[in-house]
């Protein structure tokens, strides 16, 4: 009766559904909005993609590496919470960060906003001279455009590209942020193209004087005045050299900023799910009640919805500038910090338990061997890894795509949190759709749902134009996942149905997200947004051609499900001894190929 007594499954079910819910929140006010925040410093798209690239391949190593350590030294509790506070911190640092001062026009708050008028802007800006610098936002010229045109038509162009607000224009905004890192770099810009400027128009007045003016005067000799002025040239492309050179390694300097800190975060934050899921399950499964682990990840998609939905309201409501300093996506990283820090606590009562009997790492490697010897699994683990390259695009570039159409964080908070909820009916329907598809075909349906979705991205025409669609996730990320989860229990031997089923997470979340930011970037950078969803359409839909056909020629494997079998009716068992051994052996083979 004691012992009884200490093993509460339902205390310890809503602990982990708490901690779950609180988790999923932390991560739903802030990664979805990674890559605006991104957008927002001035990254280009492909140095966006391979930021986001970075993260997921540090997830794909770390994550069952750290899992095992902290397994093998007994510290997952300690583990769990450093990875909690440590990750908080690290997303702050990146808030530390200055801006390149270069960002496109709709990154940041709409020009009708701000009080002063572009031209009044531009003329303040050209009166910088040293140290005095703009303390408003400001419209300036893009590099190439500075070369090509002329002072007046600058001007004008650049007045007329901010009022017009059009897609291809070459202008960009400028934020001066407070941080002094921020100002070093205007100044040594902004006084180096003067200095540039300046020896160009003393070079050119001191040649025309001196071919101008009489021998008398000047008394220079023709080879000295070539010296001369052979030496101004070298001057003028050293300074121009440097001046380019300087903006160059602004952004790039940023960018590599922005890796490590990213980086360090990640490193922090992967081993959290592993660590807890493997404790959580472990201790459940001691106390013979693994079967209801499952429900925890509704409660992490319900925790999903309030993070994102709760994050785009409250920062959609606020002004340009917290205070005088901060933009508003700062919001994003304080909500994150706040909500990881009341999960803190839950940590110090959830009910972690250690089985040294199992092994991880040996799990893992049989459940490869296992996926790769049955041609169904591979190409359910294909499937798996191209709904991760075209996940990893919808992830990264979607808001993208909304804000170019004039998306405020309200649509898109409101867009995902949709997403979300429709994952998270499938579960109700799952029982239909059993009887009326089979796994295989479930795949099917789920991988052309996605195709549909990406092809429906790049034709956005308003703000609220992307929630319809977003209904589909039920059957593109829902039924998709149950169809994996089906196939895993079919090929997995008792006891690796876990390890089965982290590696087609691993395939899809990690690898295959990793590899398509880092495609997605490139493909956004080079051809746009539209391209890149388009490009993921096609691939999904000539995937959805093929695959029933490799399905077909695939041999199927027949399985006995025991587990099954153990909780059939005895009512049903025939009389007889031999009838009995072909009853079981005929309803095993039938549960098998539904």
């Amino acid at each position: 009766m004691k012992r009884n007594k200490q093993i509460d499954i339902k205390g310890a079910l809503v602990l982990s559904s708490t901690f779950h819910f609180l988790y999923s929140c932390a991560r739903a006010c802030i990664l979805p909005f990674l890559t605006l925040y991104l957008r927002y410093l001035g990254l280009t798209p492909s140095m966006t993609g391979l930021l986001m690239s970075t993260k997921h391949l540090i997830s794909l190593v770390w994550s069952p590496l750290a899992s095992f350590l902290s397994k093998h030294y007994d510290k997952r509790r300690a583990v769990i919470t450093g990875s909690l506070v440590c990750s908080a911190g690290a997303a702050l640092i990146l808030l530390l960060i200055p801006s390149t001062g270069v960002e496109t026009l709709t990154s940041h708050c709409n020009i009708s906003h701000l009080n002063v008028s572009p031209t009044e802007e531009l003329i303040d800006y050209v009166r910088v001279v040293g140290s005095v610098m703009p303390t408003t936002h400001t419209t300036i010229v893009s590099q190439s455009a500075a070369h090509e045109s002329s002072p007046t038509e600058t001007t004008s162009d650049t007045v007329s590209s901010a009022v017009s607000m059009s897609k291809a224009t070459t202008y960009t905004l400028q934020l001066q942020h407070s941080n002094n890192v921020t100002t070093q770099w205007t100044q040594v810009n902004v006084s180096v193209a003067n200095h540039s400027i300046g020896g160009e128009r003393n070079s050119s007045e001191s040649h025309h004087g001196a071919s101008n003016n009489s021998p008398t005067v000047w008394r220079v000799s023709r080879s000295a005045e070539k010296e001369k002025q052979q030496q101004r040239e070298k001057d003028e492309a050293r300074l121009e050299f440097l001046g380019n050179l300087k903006v160059m390694d602004v952004q790039h300097q940023l960018f590599f900023m922005l890796l490590i800190v990213v980086s360090i975060w990640e490193l922090m934050a992967a081993p959290l799910e592993w660590t807890v899921d493997d404790g959580l399950y472990e201790y459940l499964d001691f106390v013979d009640a693994s079967d209801r682990y499952g429900s925890t990840g509704v409660w992490g998609l319900l925790g999903a919805v309030c993070g994102v939905s709760g994050a785009g309201l409250l920062v959609s409501h606020l002004d340009c500038l917290i205070g005088s300093h901060a933009p508003r996506s700062a919001v994003h990283f304080y909500s994150y910090a706040a909500v990881t820090t009341l999960a803190v606590p839950v940590v110090a009562f959830l009910p972690l338990y250690l089985n040294k009997k199992r092994s991880r790492s040996t799990g893992l490697f049989k459940a490869l061997q296992l996926v790769r010897g049955d041609l169904r699994a591979l190409l359910c683990a294909a499937t798996a890894f191209l709904m991760g390259l075209a996940g990893s695009a919808v992830d990264d570039f979607l808001l993208w795509q909304m804000q170019d159409h004039g998306s405020s964080e309200l649509h898109m908070g409101l867009s995902l949190a949709v997403a979300l909820l429709s994952r998270a009916a499938f579960p109700l329907l799952s029982g239909r759709v059993s009887k009326l598809l089979s796994p295989g075909r479930v795949l099917l349906v789920g991988t052309a749902c996605l195709a549909l979705q990406c092809l429906y991205y790049s034709f956005l025409w308003g703000p609220w134009a992307a929630i319809p669609v977003q209904v589909l996730s039920c059957f593109s990320s829902g039924a998709l996942w149950w169809a994996v989860q089906v196939q895993c229990e079919d090929v997995a031997t008792p006891g690796t149905e876990r390890s089965v089923r982290r590696v087609y997470q691993a395939l899809s979340l990690d690898l295959g997200a990793g590899l398509g930011s880092m495609a997605g970037g490139f493909v956004v950078h080079r051809f746009g947004v539209s391209v890149l969803f388009r490009g993921v359409a096609v691939i999904l839909l000539l995937w959805c051609l093929f695959l029933p056909l490799l399905q077909w020629k695939a041999p199927r494997q027949r399985r006995i499900n025991y587990s099954r079998l153990l909780a059939a009716d005895t009512s049903e068992v025939s009389e007889s001894e031999s009838e009995q051994e072909t009853d079981w052996l005929e309803k095993a083979m039938e549960d098998d190929e539904q």
